[in-house]
């Protein structure tokens, strides 16, 4: 198994978690957990396969991705009454899913020879749609469309993810200072509040 490959279960299983514990502060059942939790582990992943032509996609080919995810959220619901901070904890690992898969969907762009631009759009969308699809199912704003640092971070990393690859800096080198650098970014805007501006008319 590859770095690449381990990285990417990691994201996977973050981001499943992740789903989980949202679906469970929304008092979902089961079924919605699991469900949740699926869109919001694979969903960026999936639209990034569809746009670049990769068929099937990537976690019909690997049931690893699967039983990552089943085994994710069954830590979740018996763990649940452990979290002692449950949004924390949704932060954390929503957060990781978010550094992890920002750069693995930028180097699948690299590695399919399309424009850093296009990269970098792939890594946003890798990190960011899953959760996009998990808040519309939940009737909630997604959250990149927030204030928050949130997009930016994930930008920011990619961005830094080609440069470091220019210079032909180690593969596994790279992935961990890219992916550290989105997740100390989205720490420290959270911790800080720093945001964006927003544009509204004042009634």
């Amino acid at each position: 198994m590859t770095i690449f490959h381990t990285l990417d279960l990691l994201g996977t299983a973050a981001f499943a978690i992740s789903g989980a514990l949202f679906a469970m502060d929304k008092r979902m059942d089961p079924f919605g957990v699991l469900i949740i939790a699926f869109v919001t582990a694979v969903g960026g992943g999936t639209l990034r396969d569809i746009l670049i032509g990769r068929n099937p996609v990537t976690w019909m080919l690997d049931l690893n991705y699967i039983y990552v995810i089943f085994l994710s959220v069954i830590v979740s619901i018996v763990l649940r009454k452990k979290i002692a901070y449950l949004s924390k904890s949704l932060f954390l690992f929503d957060t990781i899913g978010l550094g992890i898969f920002t750069i693995i969907g930028t180097e699948i762009g690299i590695q399919n020879d399309l424009h850093p631009l296009i990269s970098i759009s792939l890594g946003l969308l890798t990190a960011t749609f899953g959760g996009v699809i998990r808040d519309t199912l939940s009737n909630e704003i997604p959250l990149i469309f927030h204030k928050e640092i949130y997009a930016t971070a994930c930008i920011i990393g990619s961005v830094s993810y080609l440069i470091l690859n220019k210079f032909s800096i180690d593969s596994n080198i790279n992935h961990v200072i890219t992916t550290s650098i989105i997740i100390a970014i989205r720490l420290i805007a959270v911790k800080f509040r720093l945001q964006l501006p927003t544009f509204y008319s004042k009634k």
